[in-house]
C-alpha cells in the first residue's frame, strides 16, 4: 500500500485505532473477569492481551494528545 494520505486522513485513521483498541481492551477485560473464576490460566492468557491494548491505547492517546497521560518509567 503507497497511497499518499493527507493529516486529517491519518488523524481520522489514528482515532479508528484507538477506537478498535479501546472496544477490544473492554473485551478482554470482561473475559479475565468472566474467566477469573473458574479457569485462572485463561484469566491470566486474557488478562495478558488487556494489558498489550492498554499499552497500544497509551501510545495512540500521546500521538493524538501528547502529555495527556504522564510518562512511566
Amino acid at each position: 500500500m503507497t497511497d499518499v494520505v493527507d493529516s486529517d486522513e491519518l488523524l481520522r485513521r489514528i482515532q479508528r485505532a484507538r477506537a478498535c483498541a479501546a472496544q477490544e481492551e473492554r473485551a478482554w477485560r470482561a473475559r479475565s473477569e468472566e474467566t477469573g473464576r473458574t479457569d485462572p490460566g485463561m484469566a491470566r492468557d486474557a488478562e495478558v492481551r488487556r494489558t498489550a491494548y492498554e499499552v497500544v491505547l497509551r501510545v495512540l492517546d500521546e500521538i493524538l494528545t501528547p502529555g495527556r497521560h504522564p510518562a512511566r518509567g
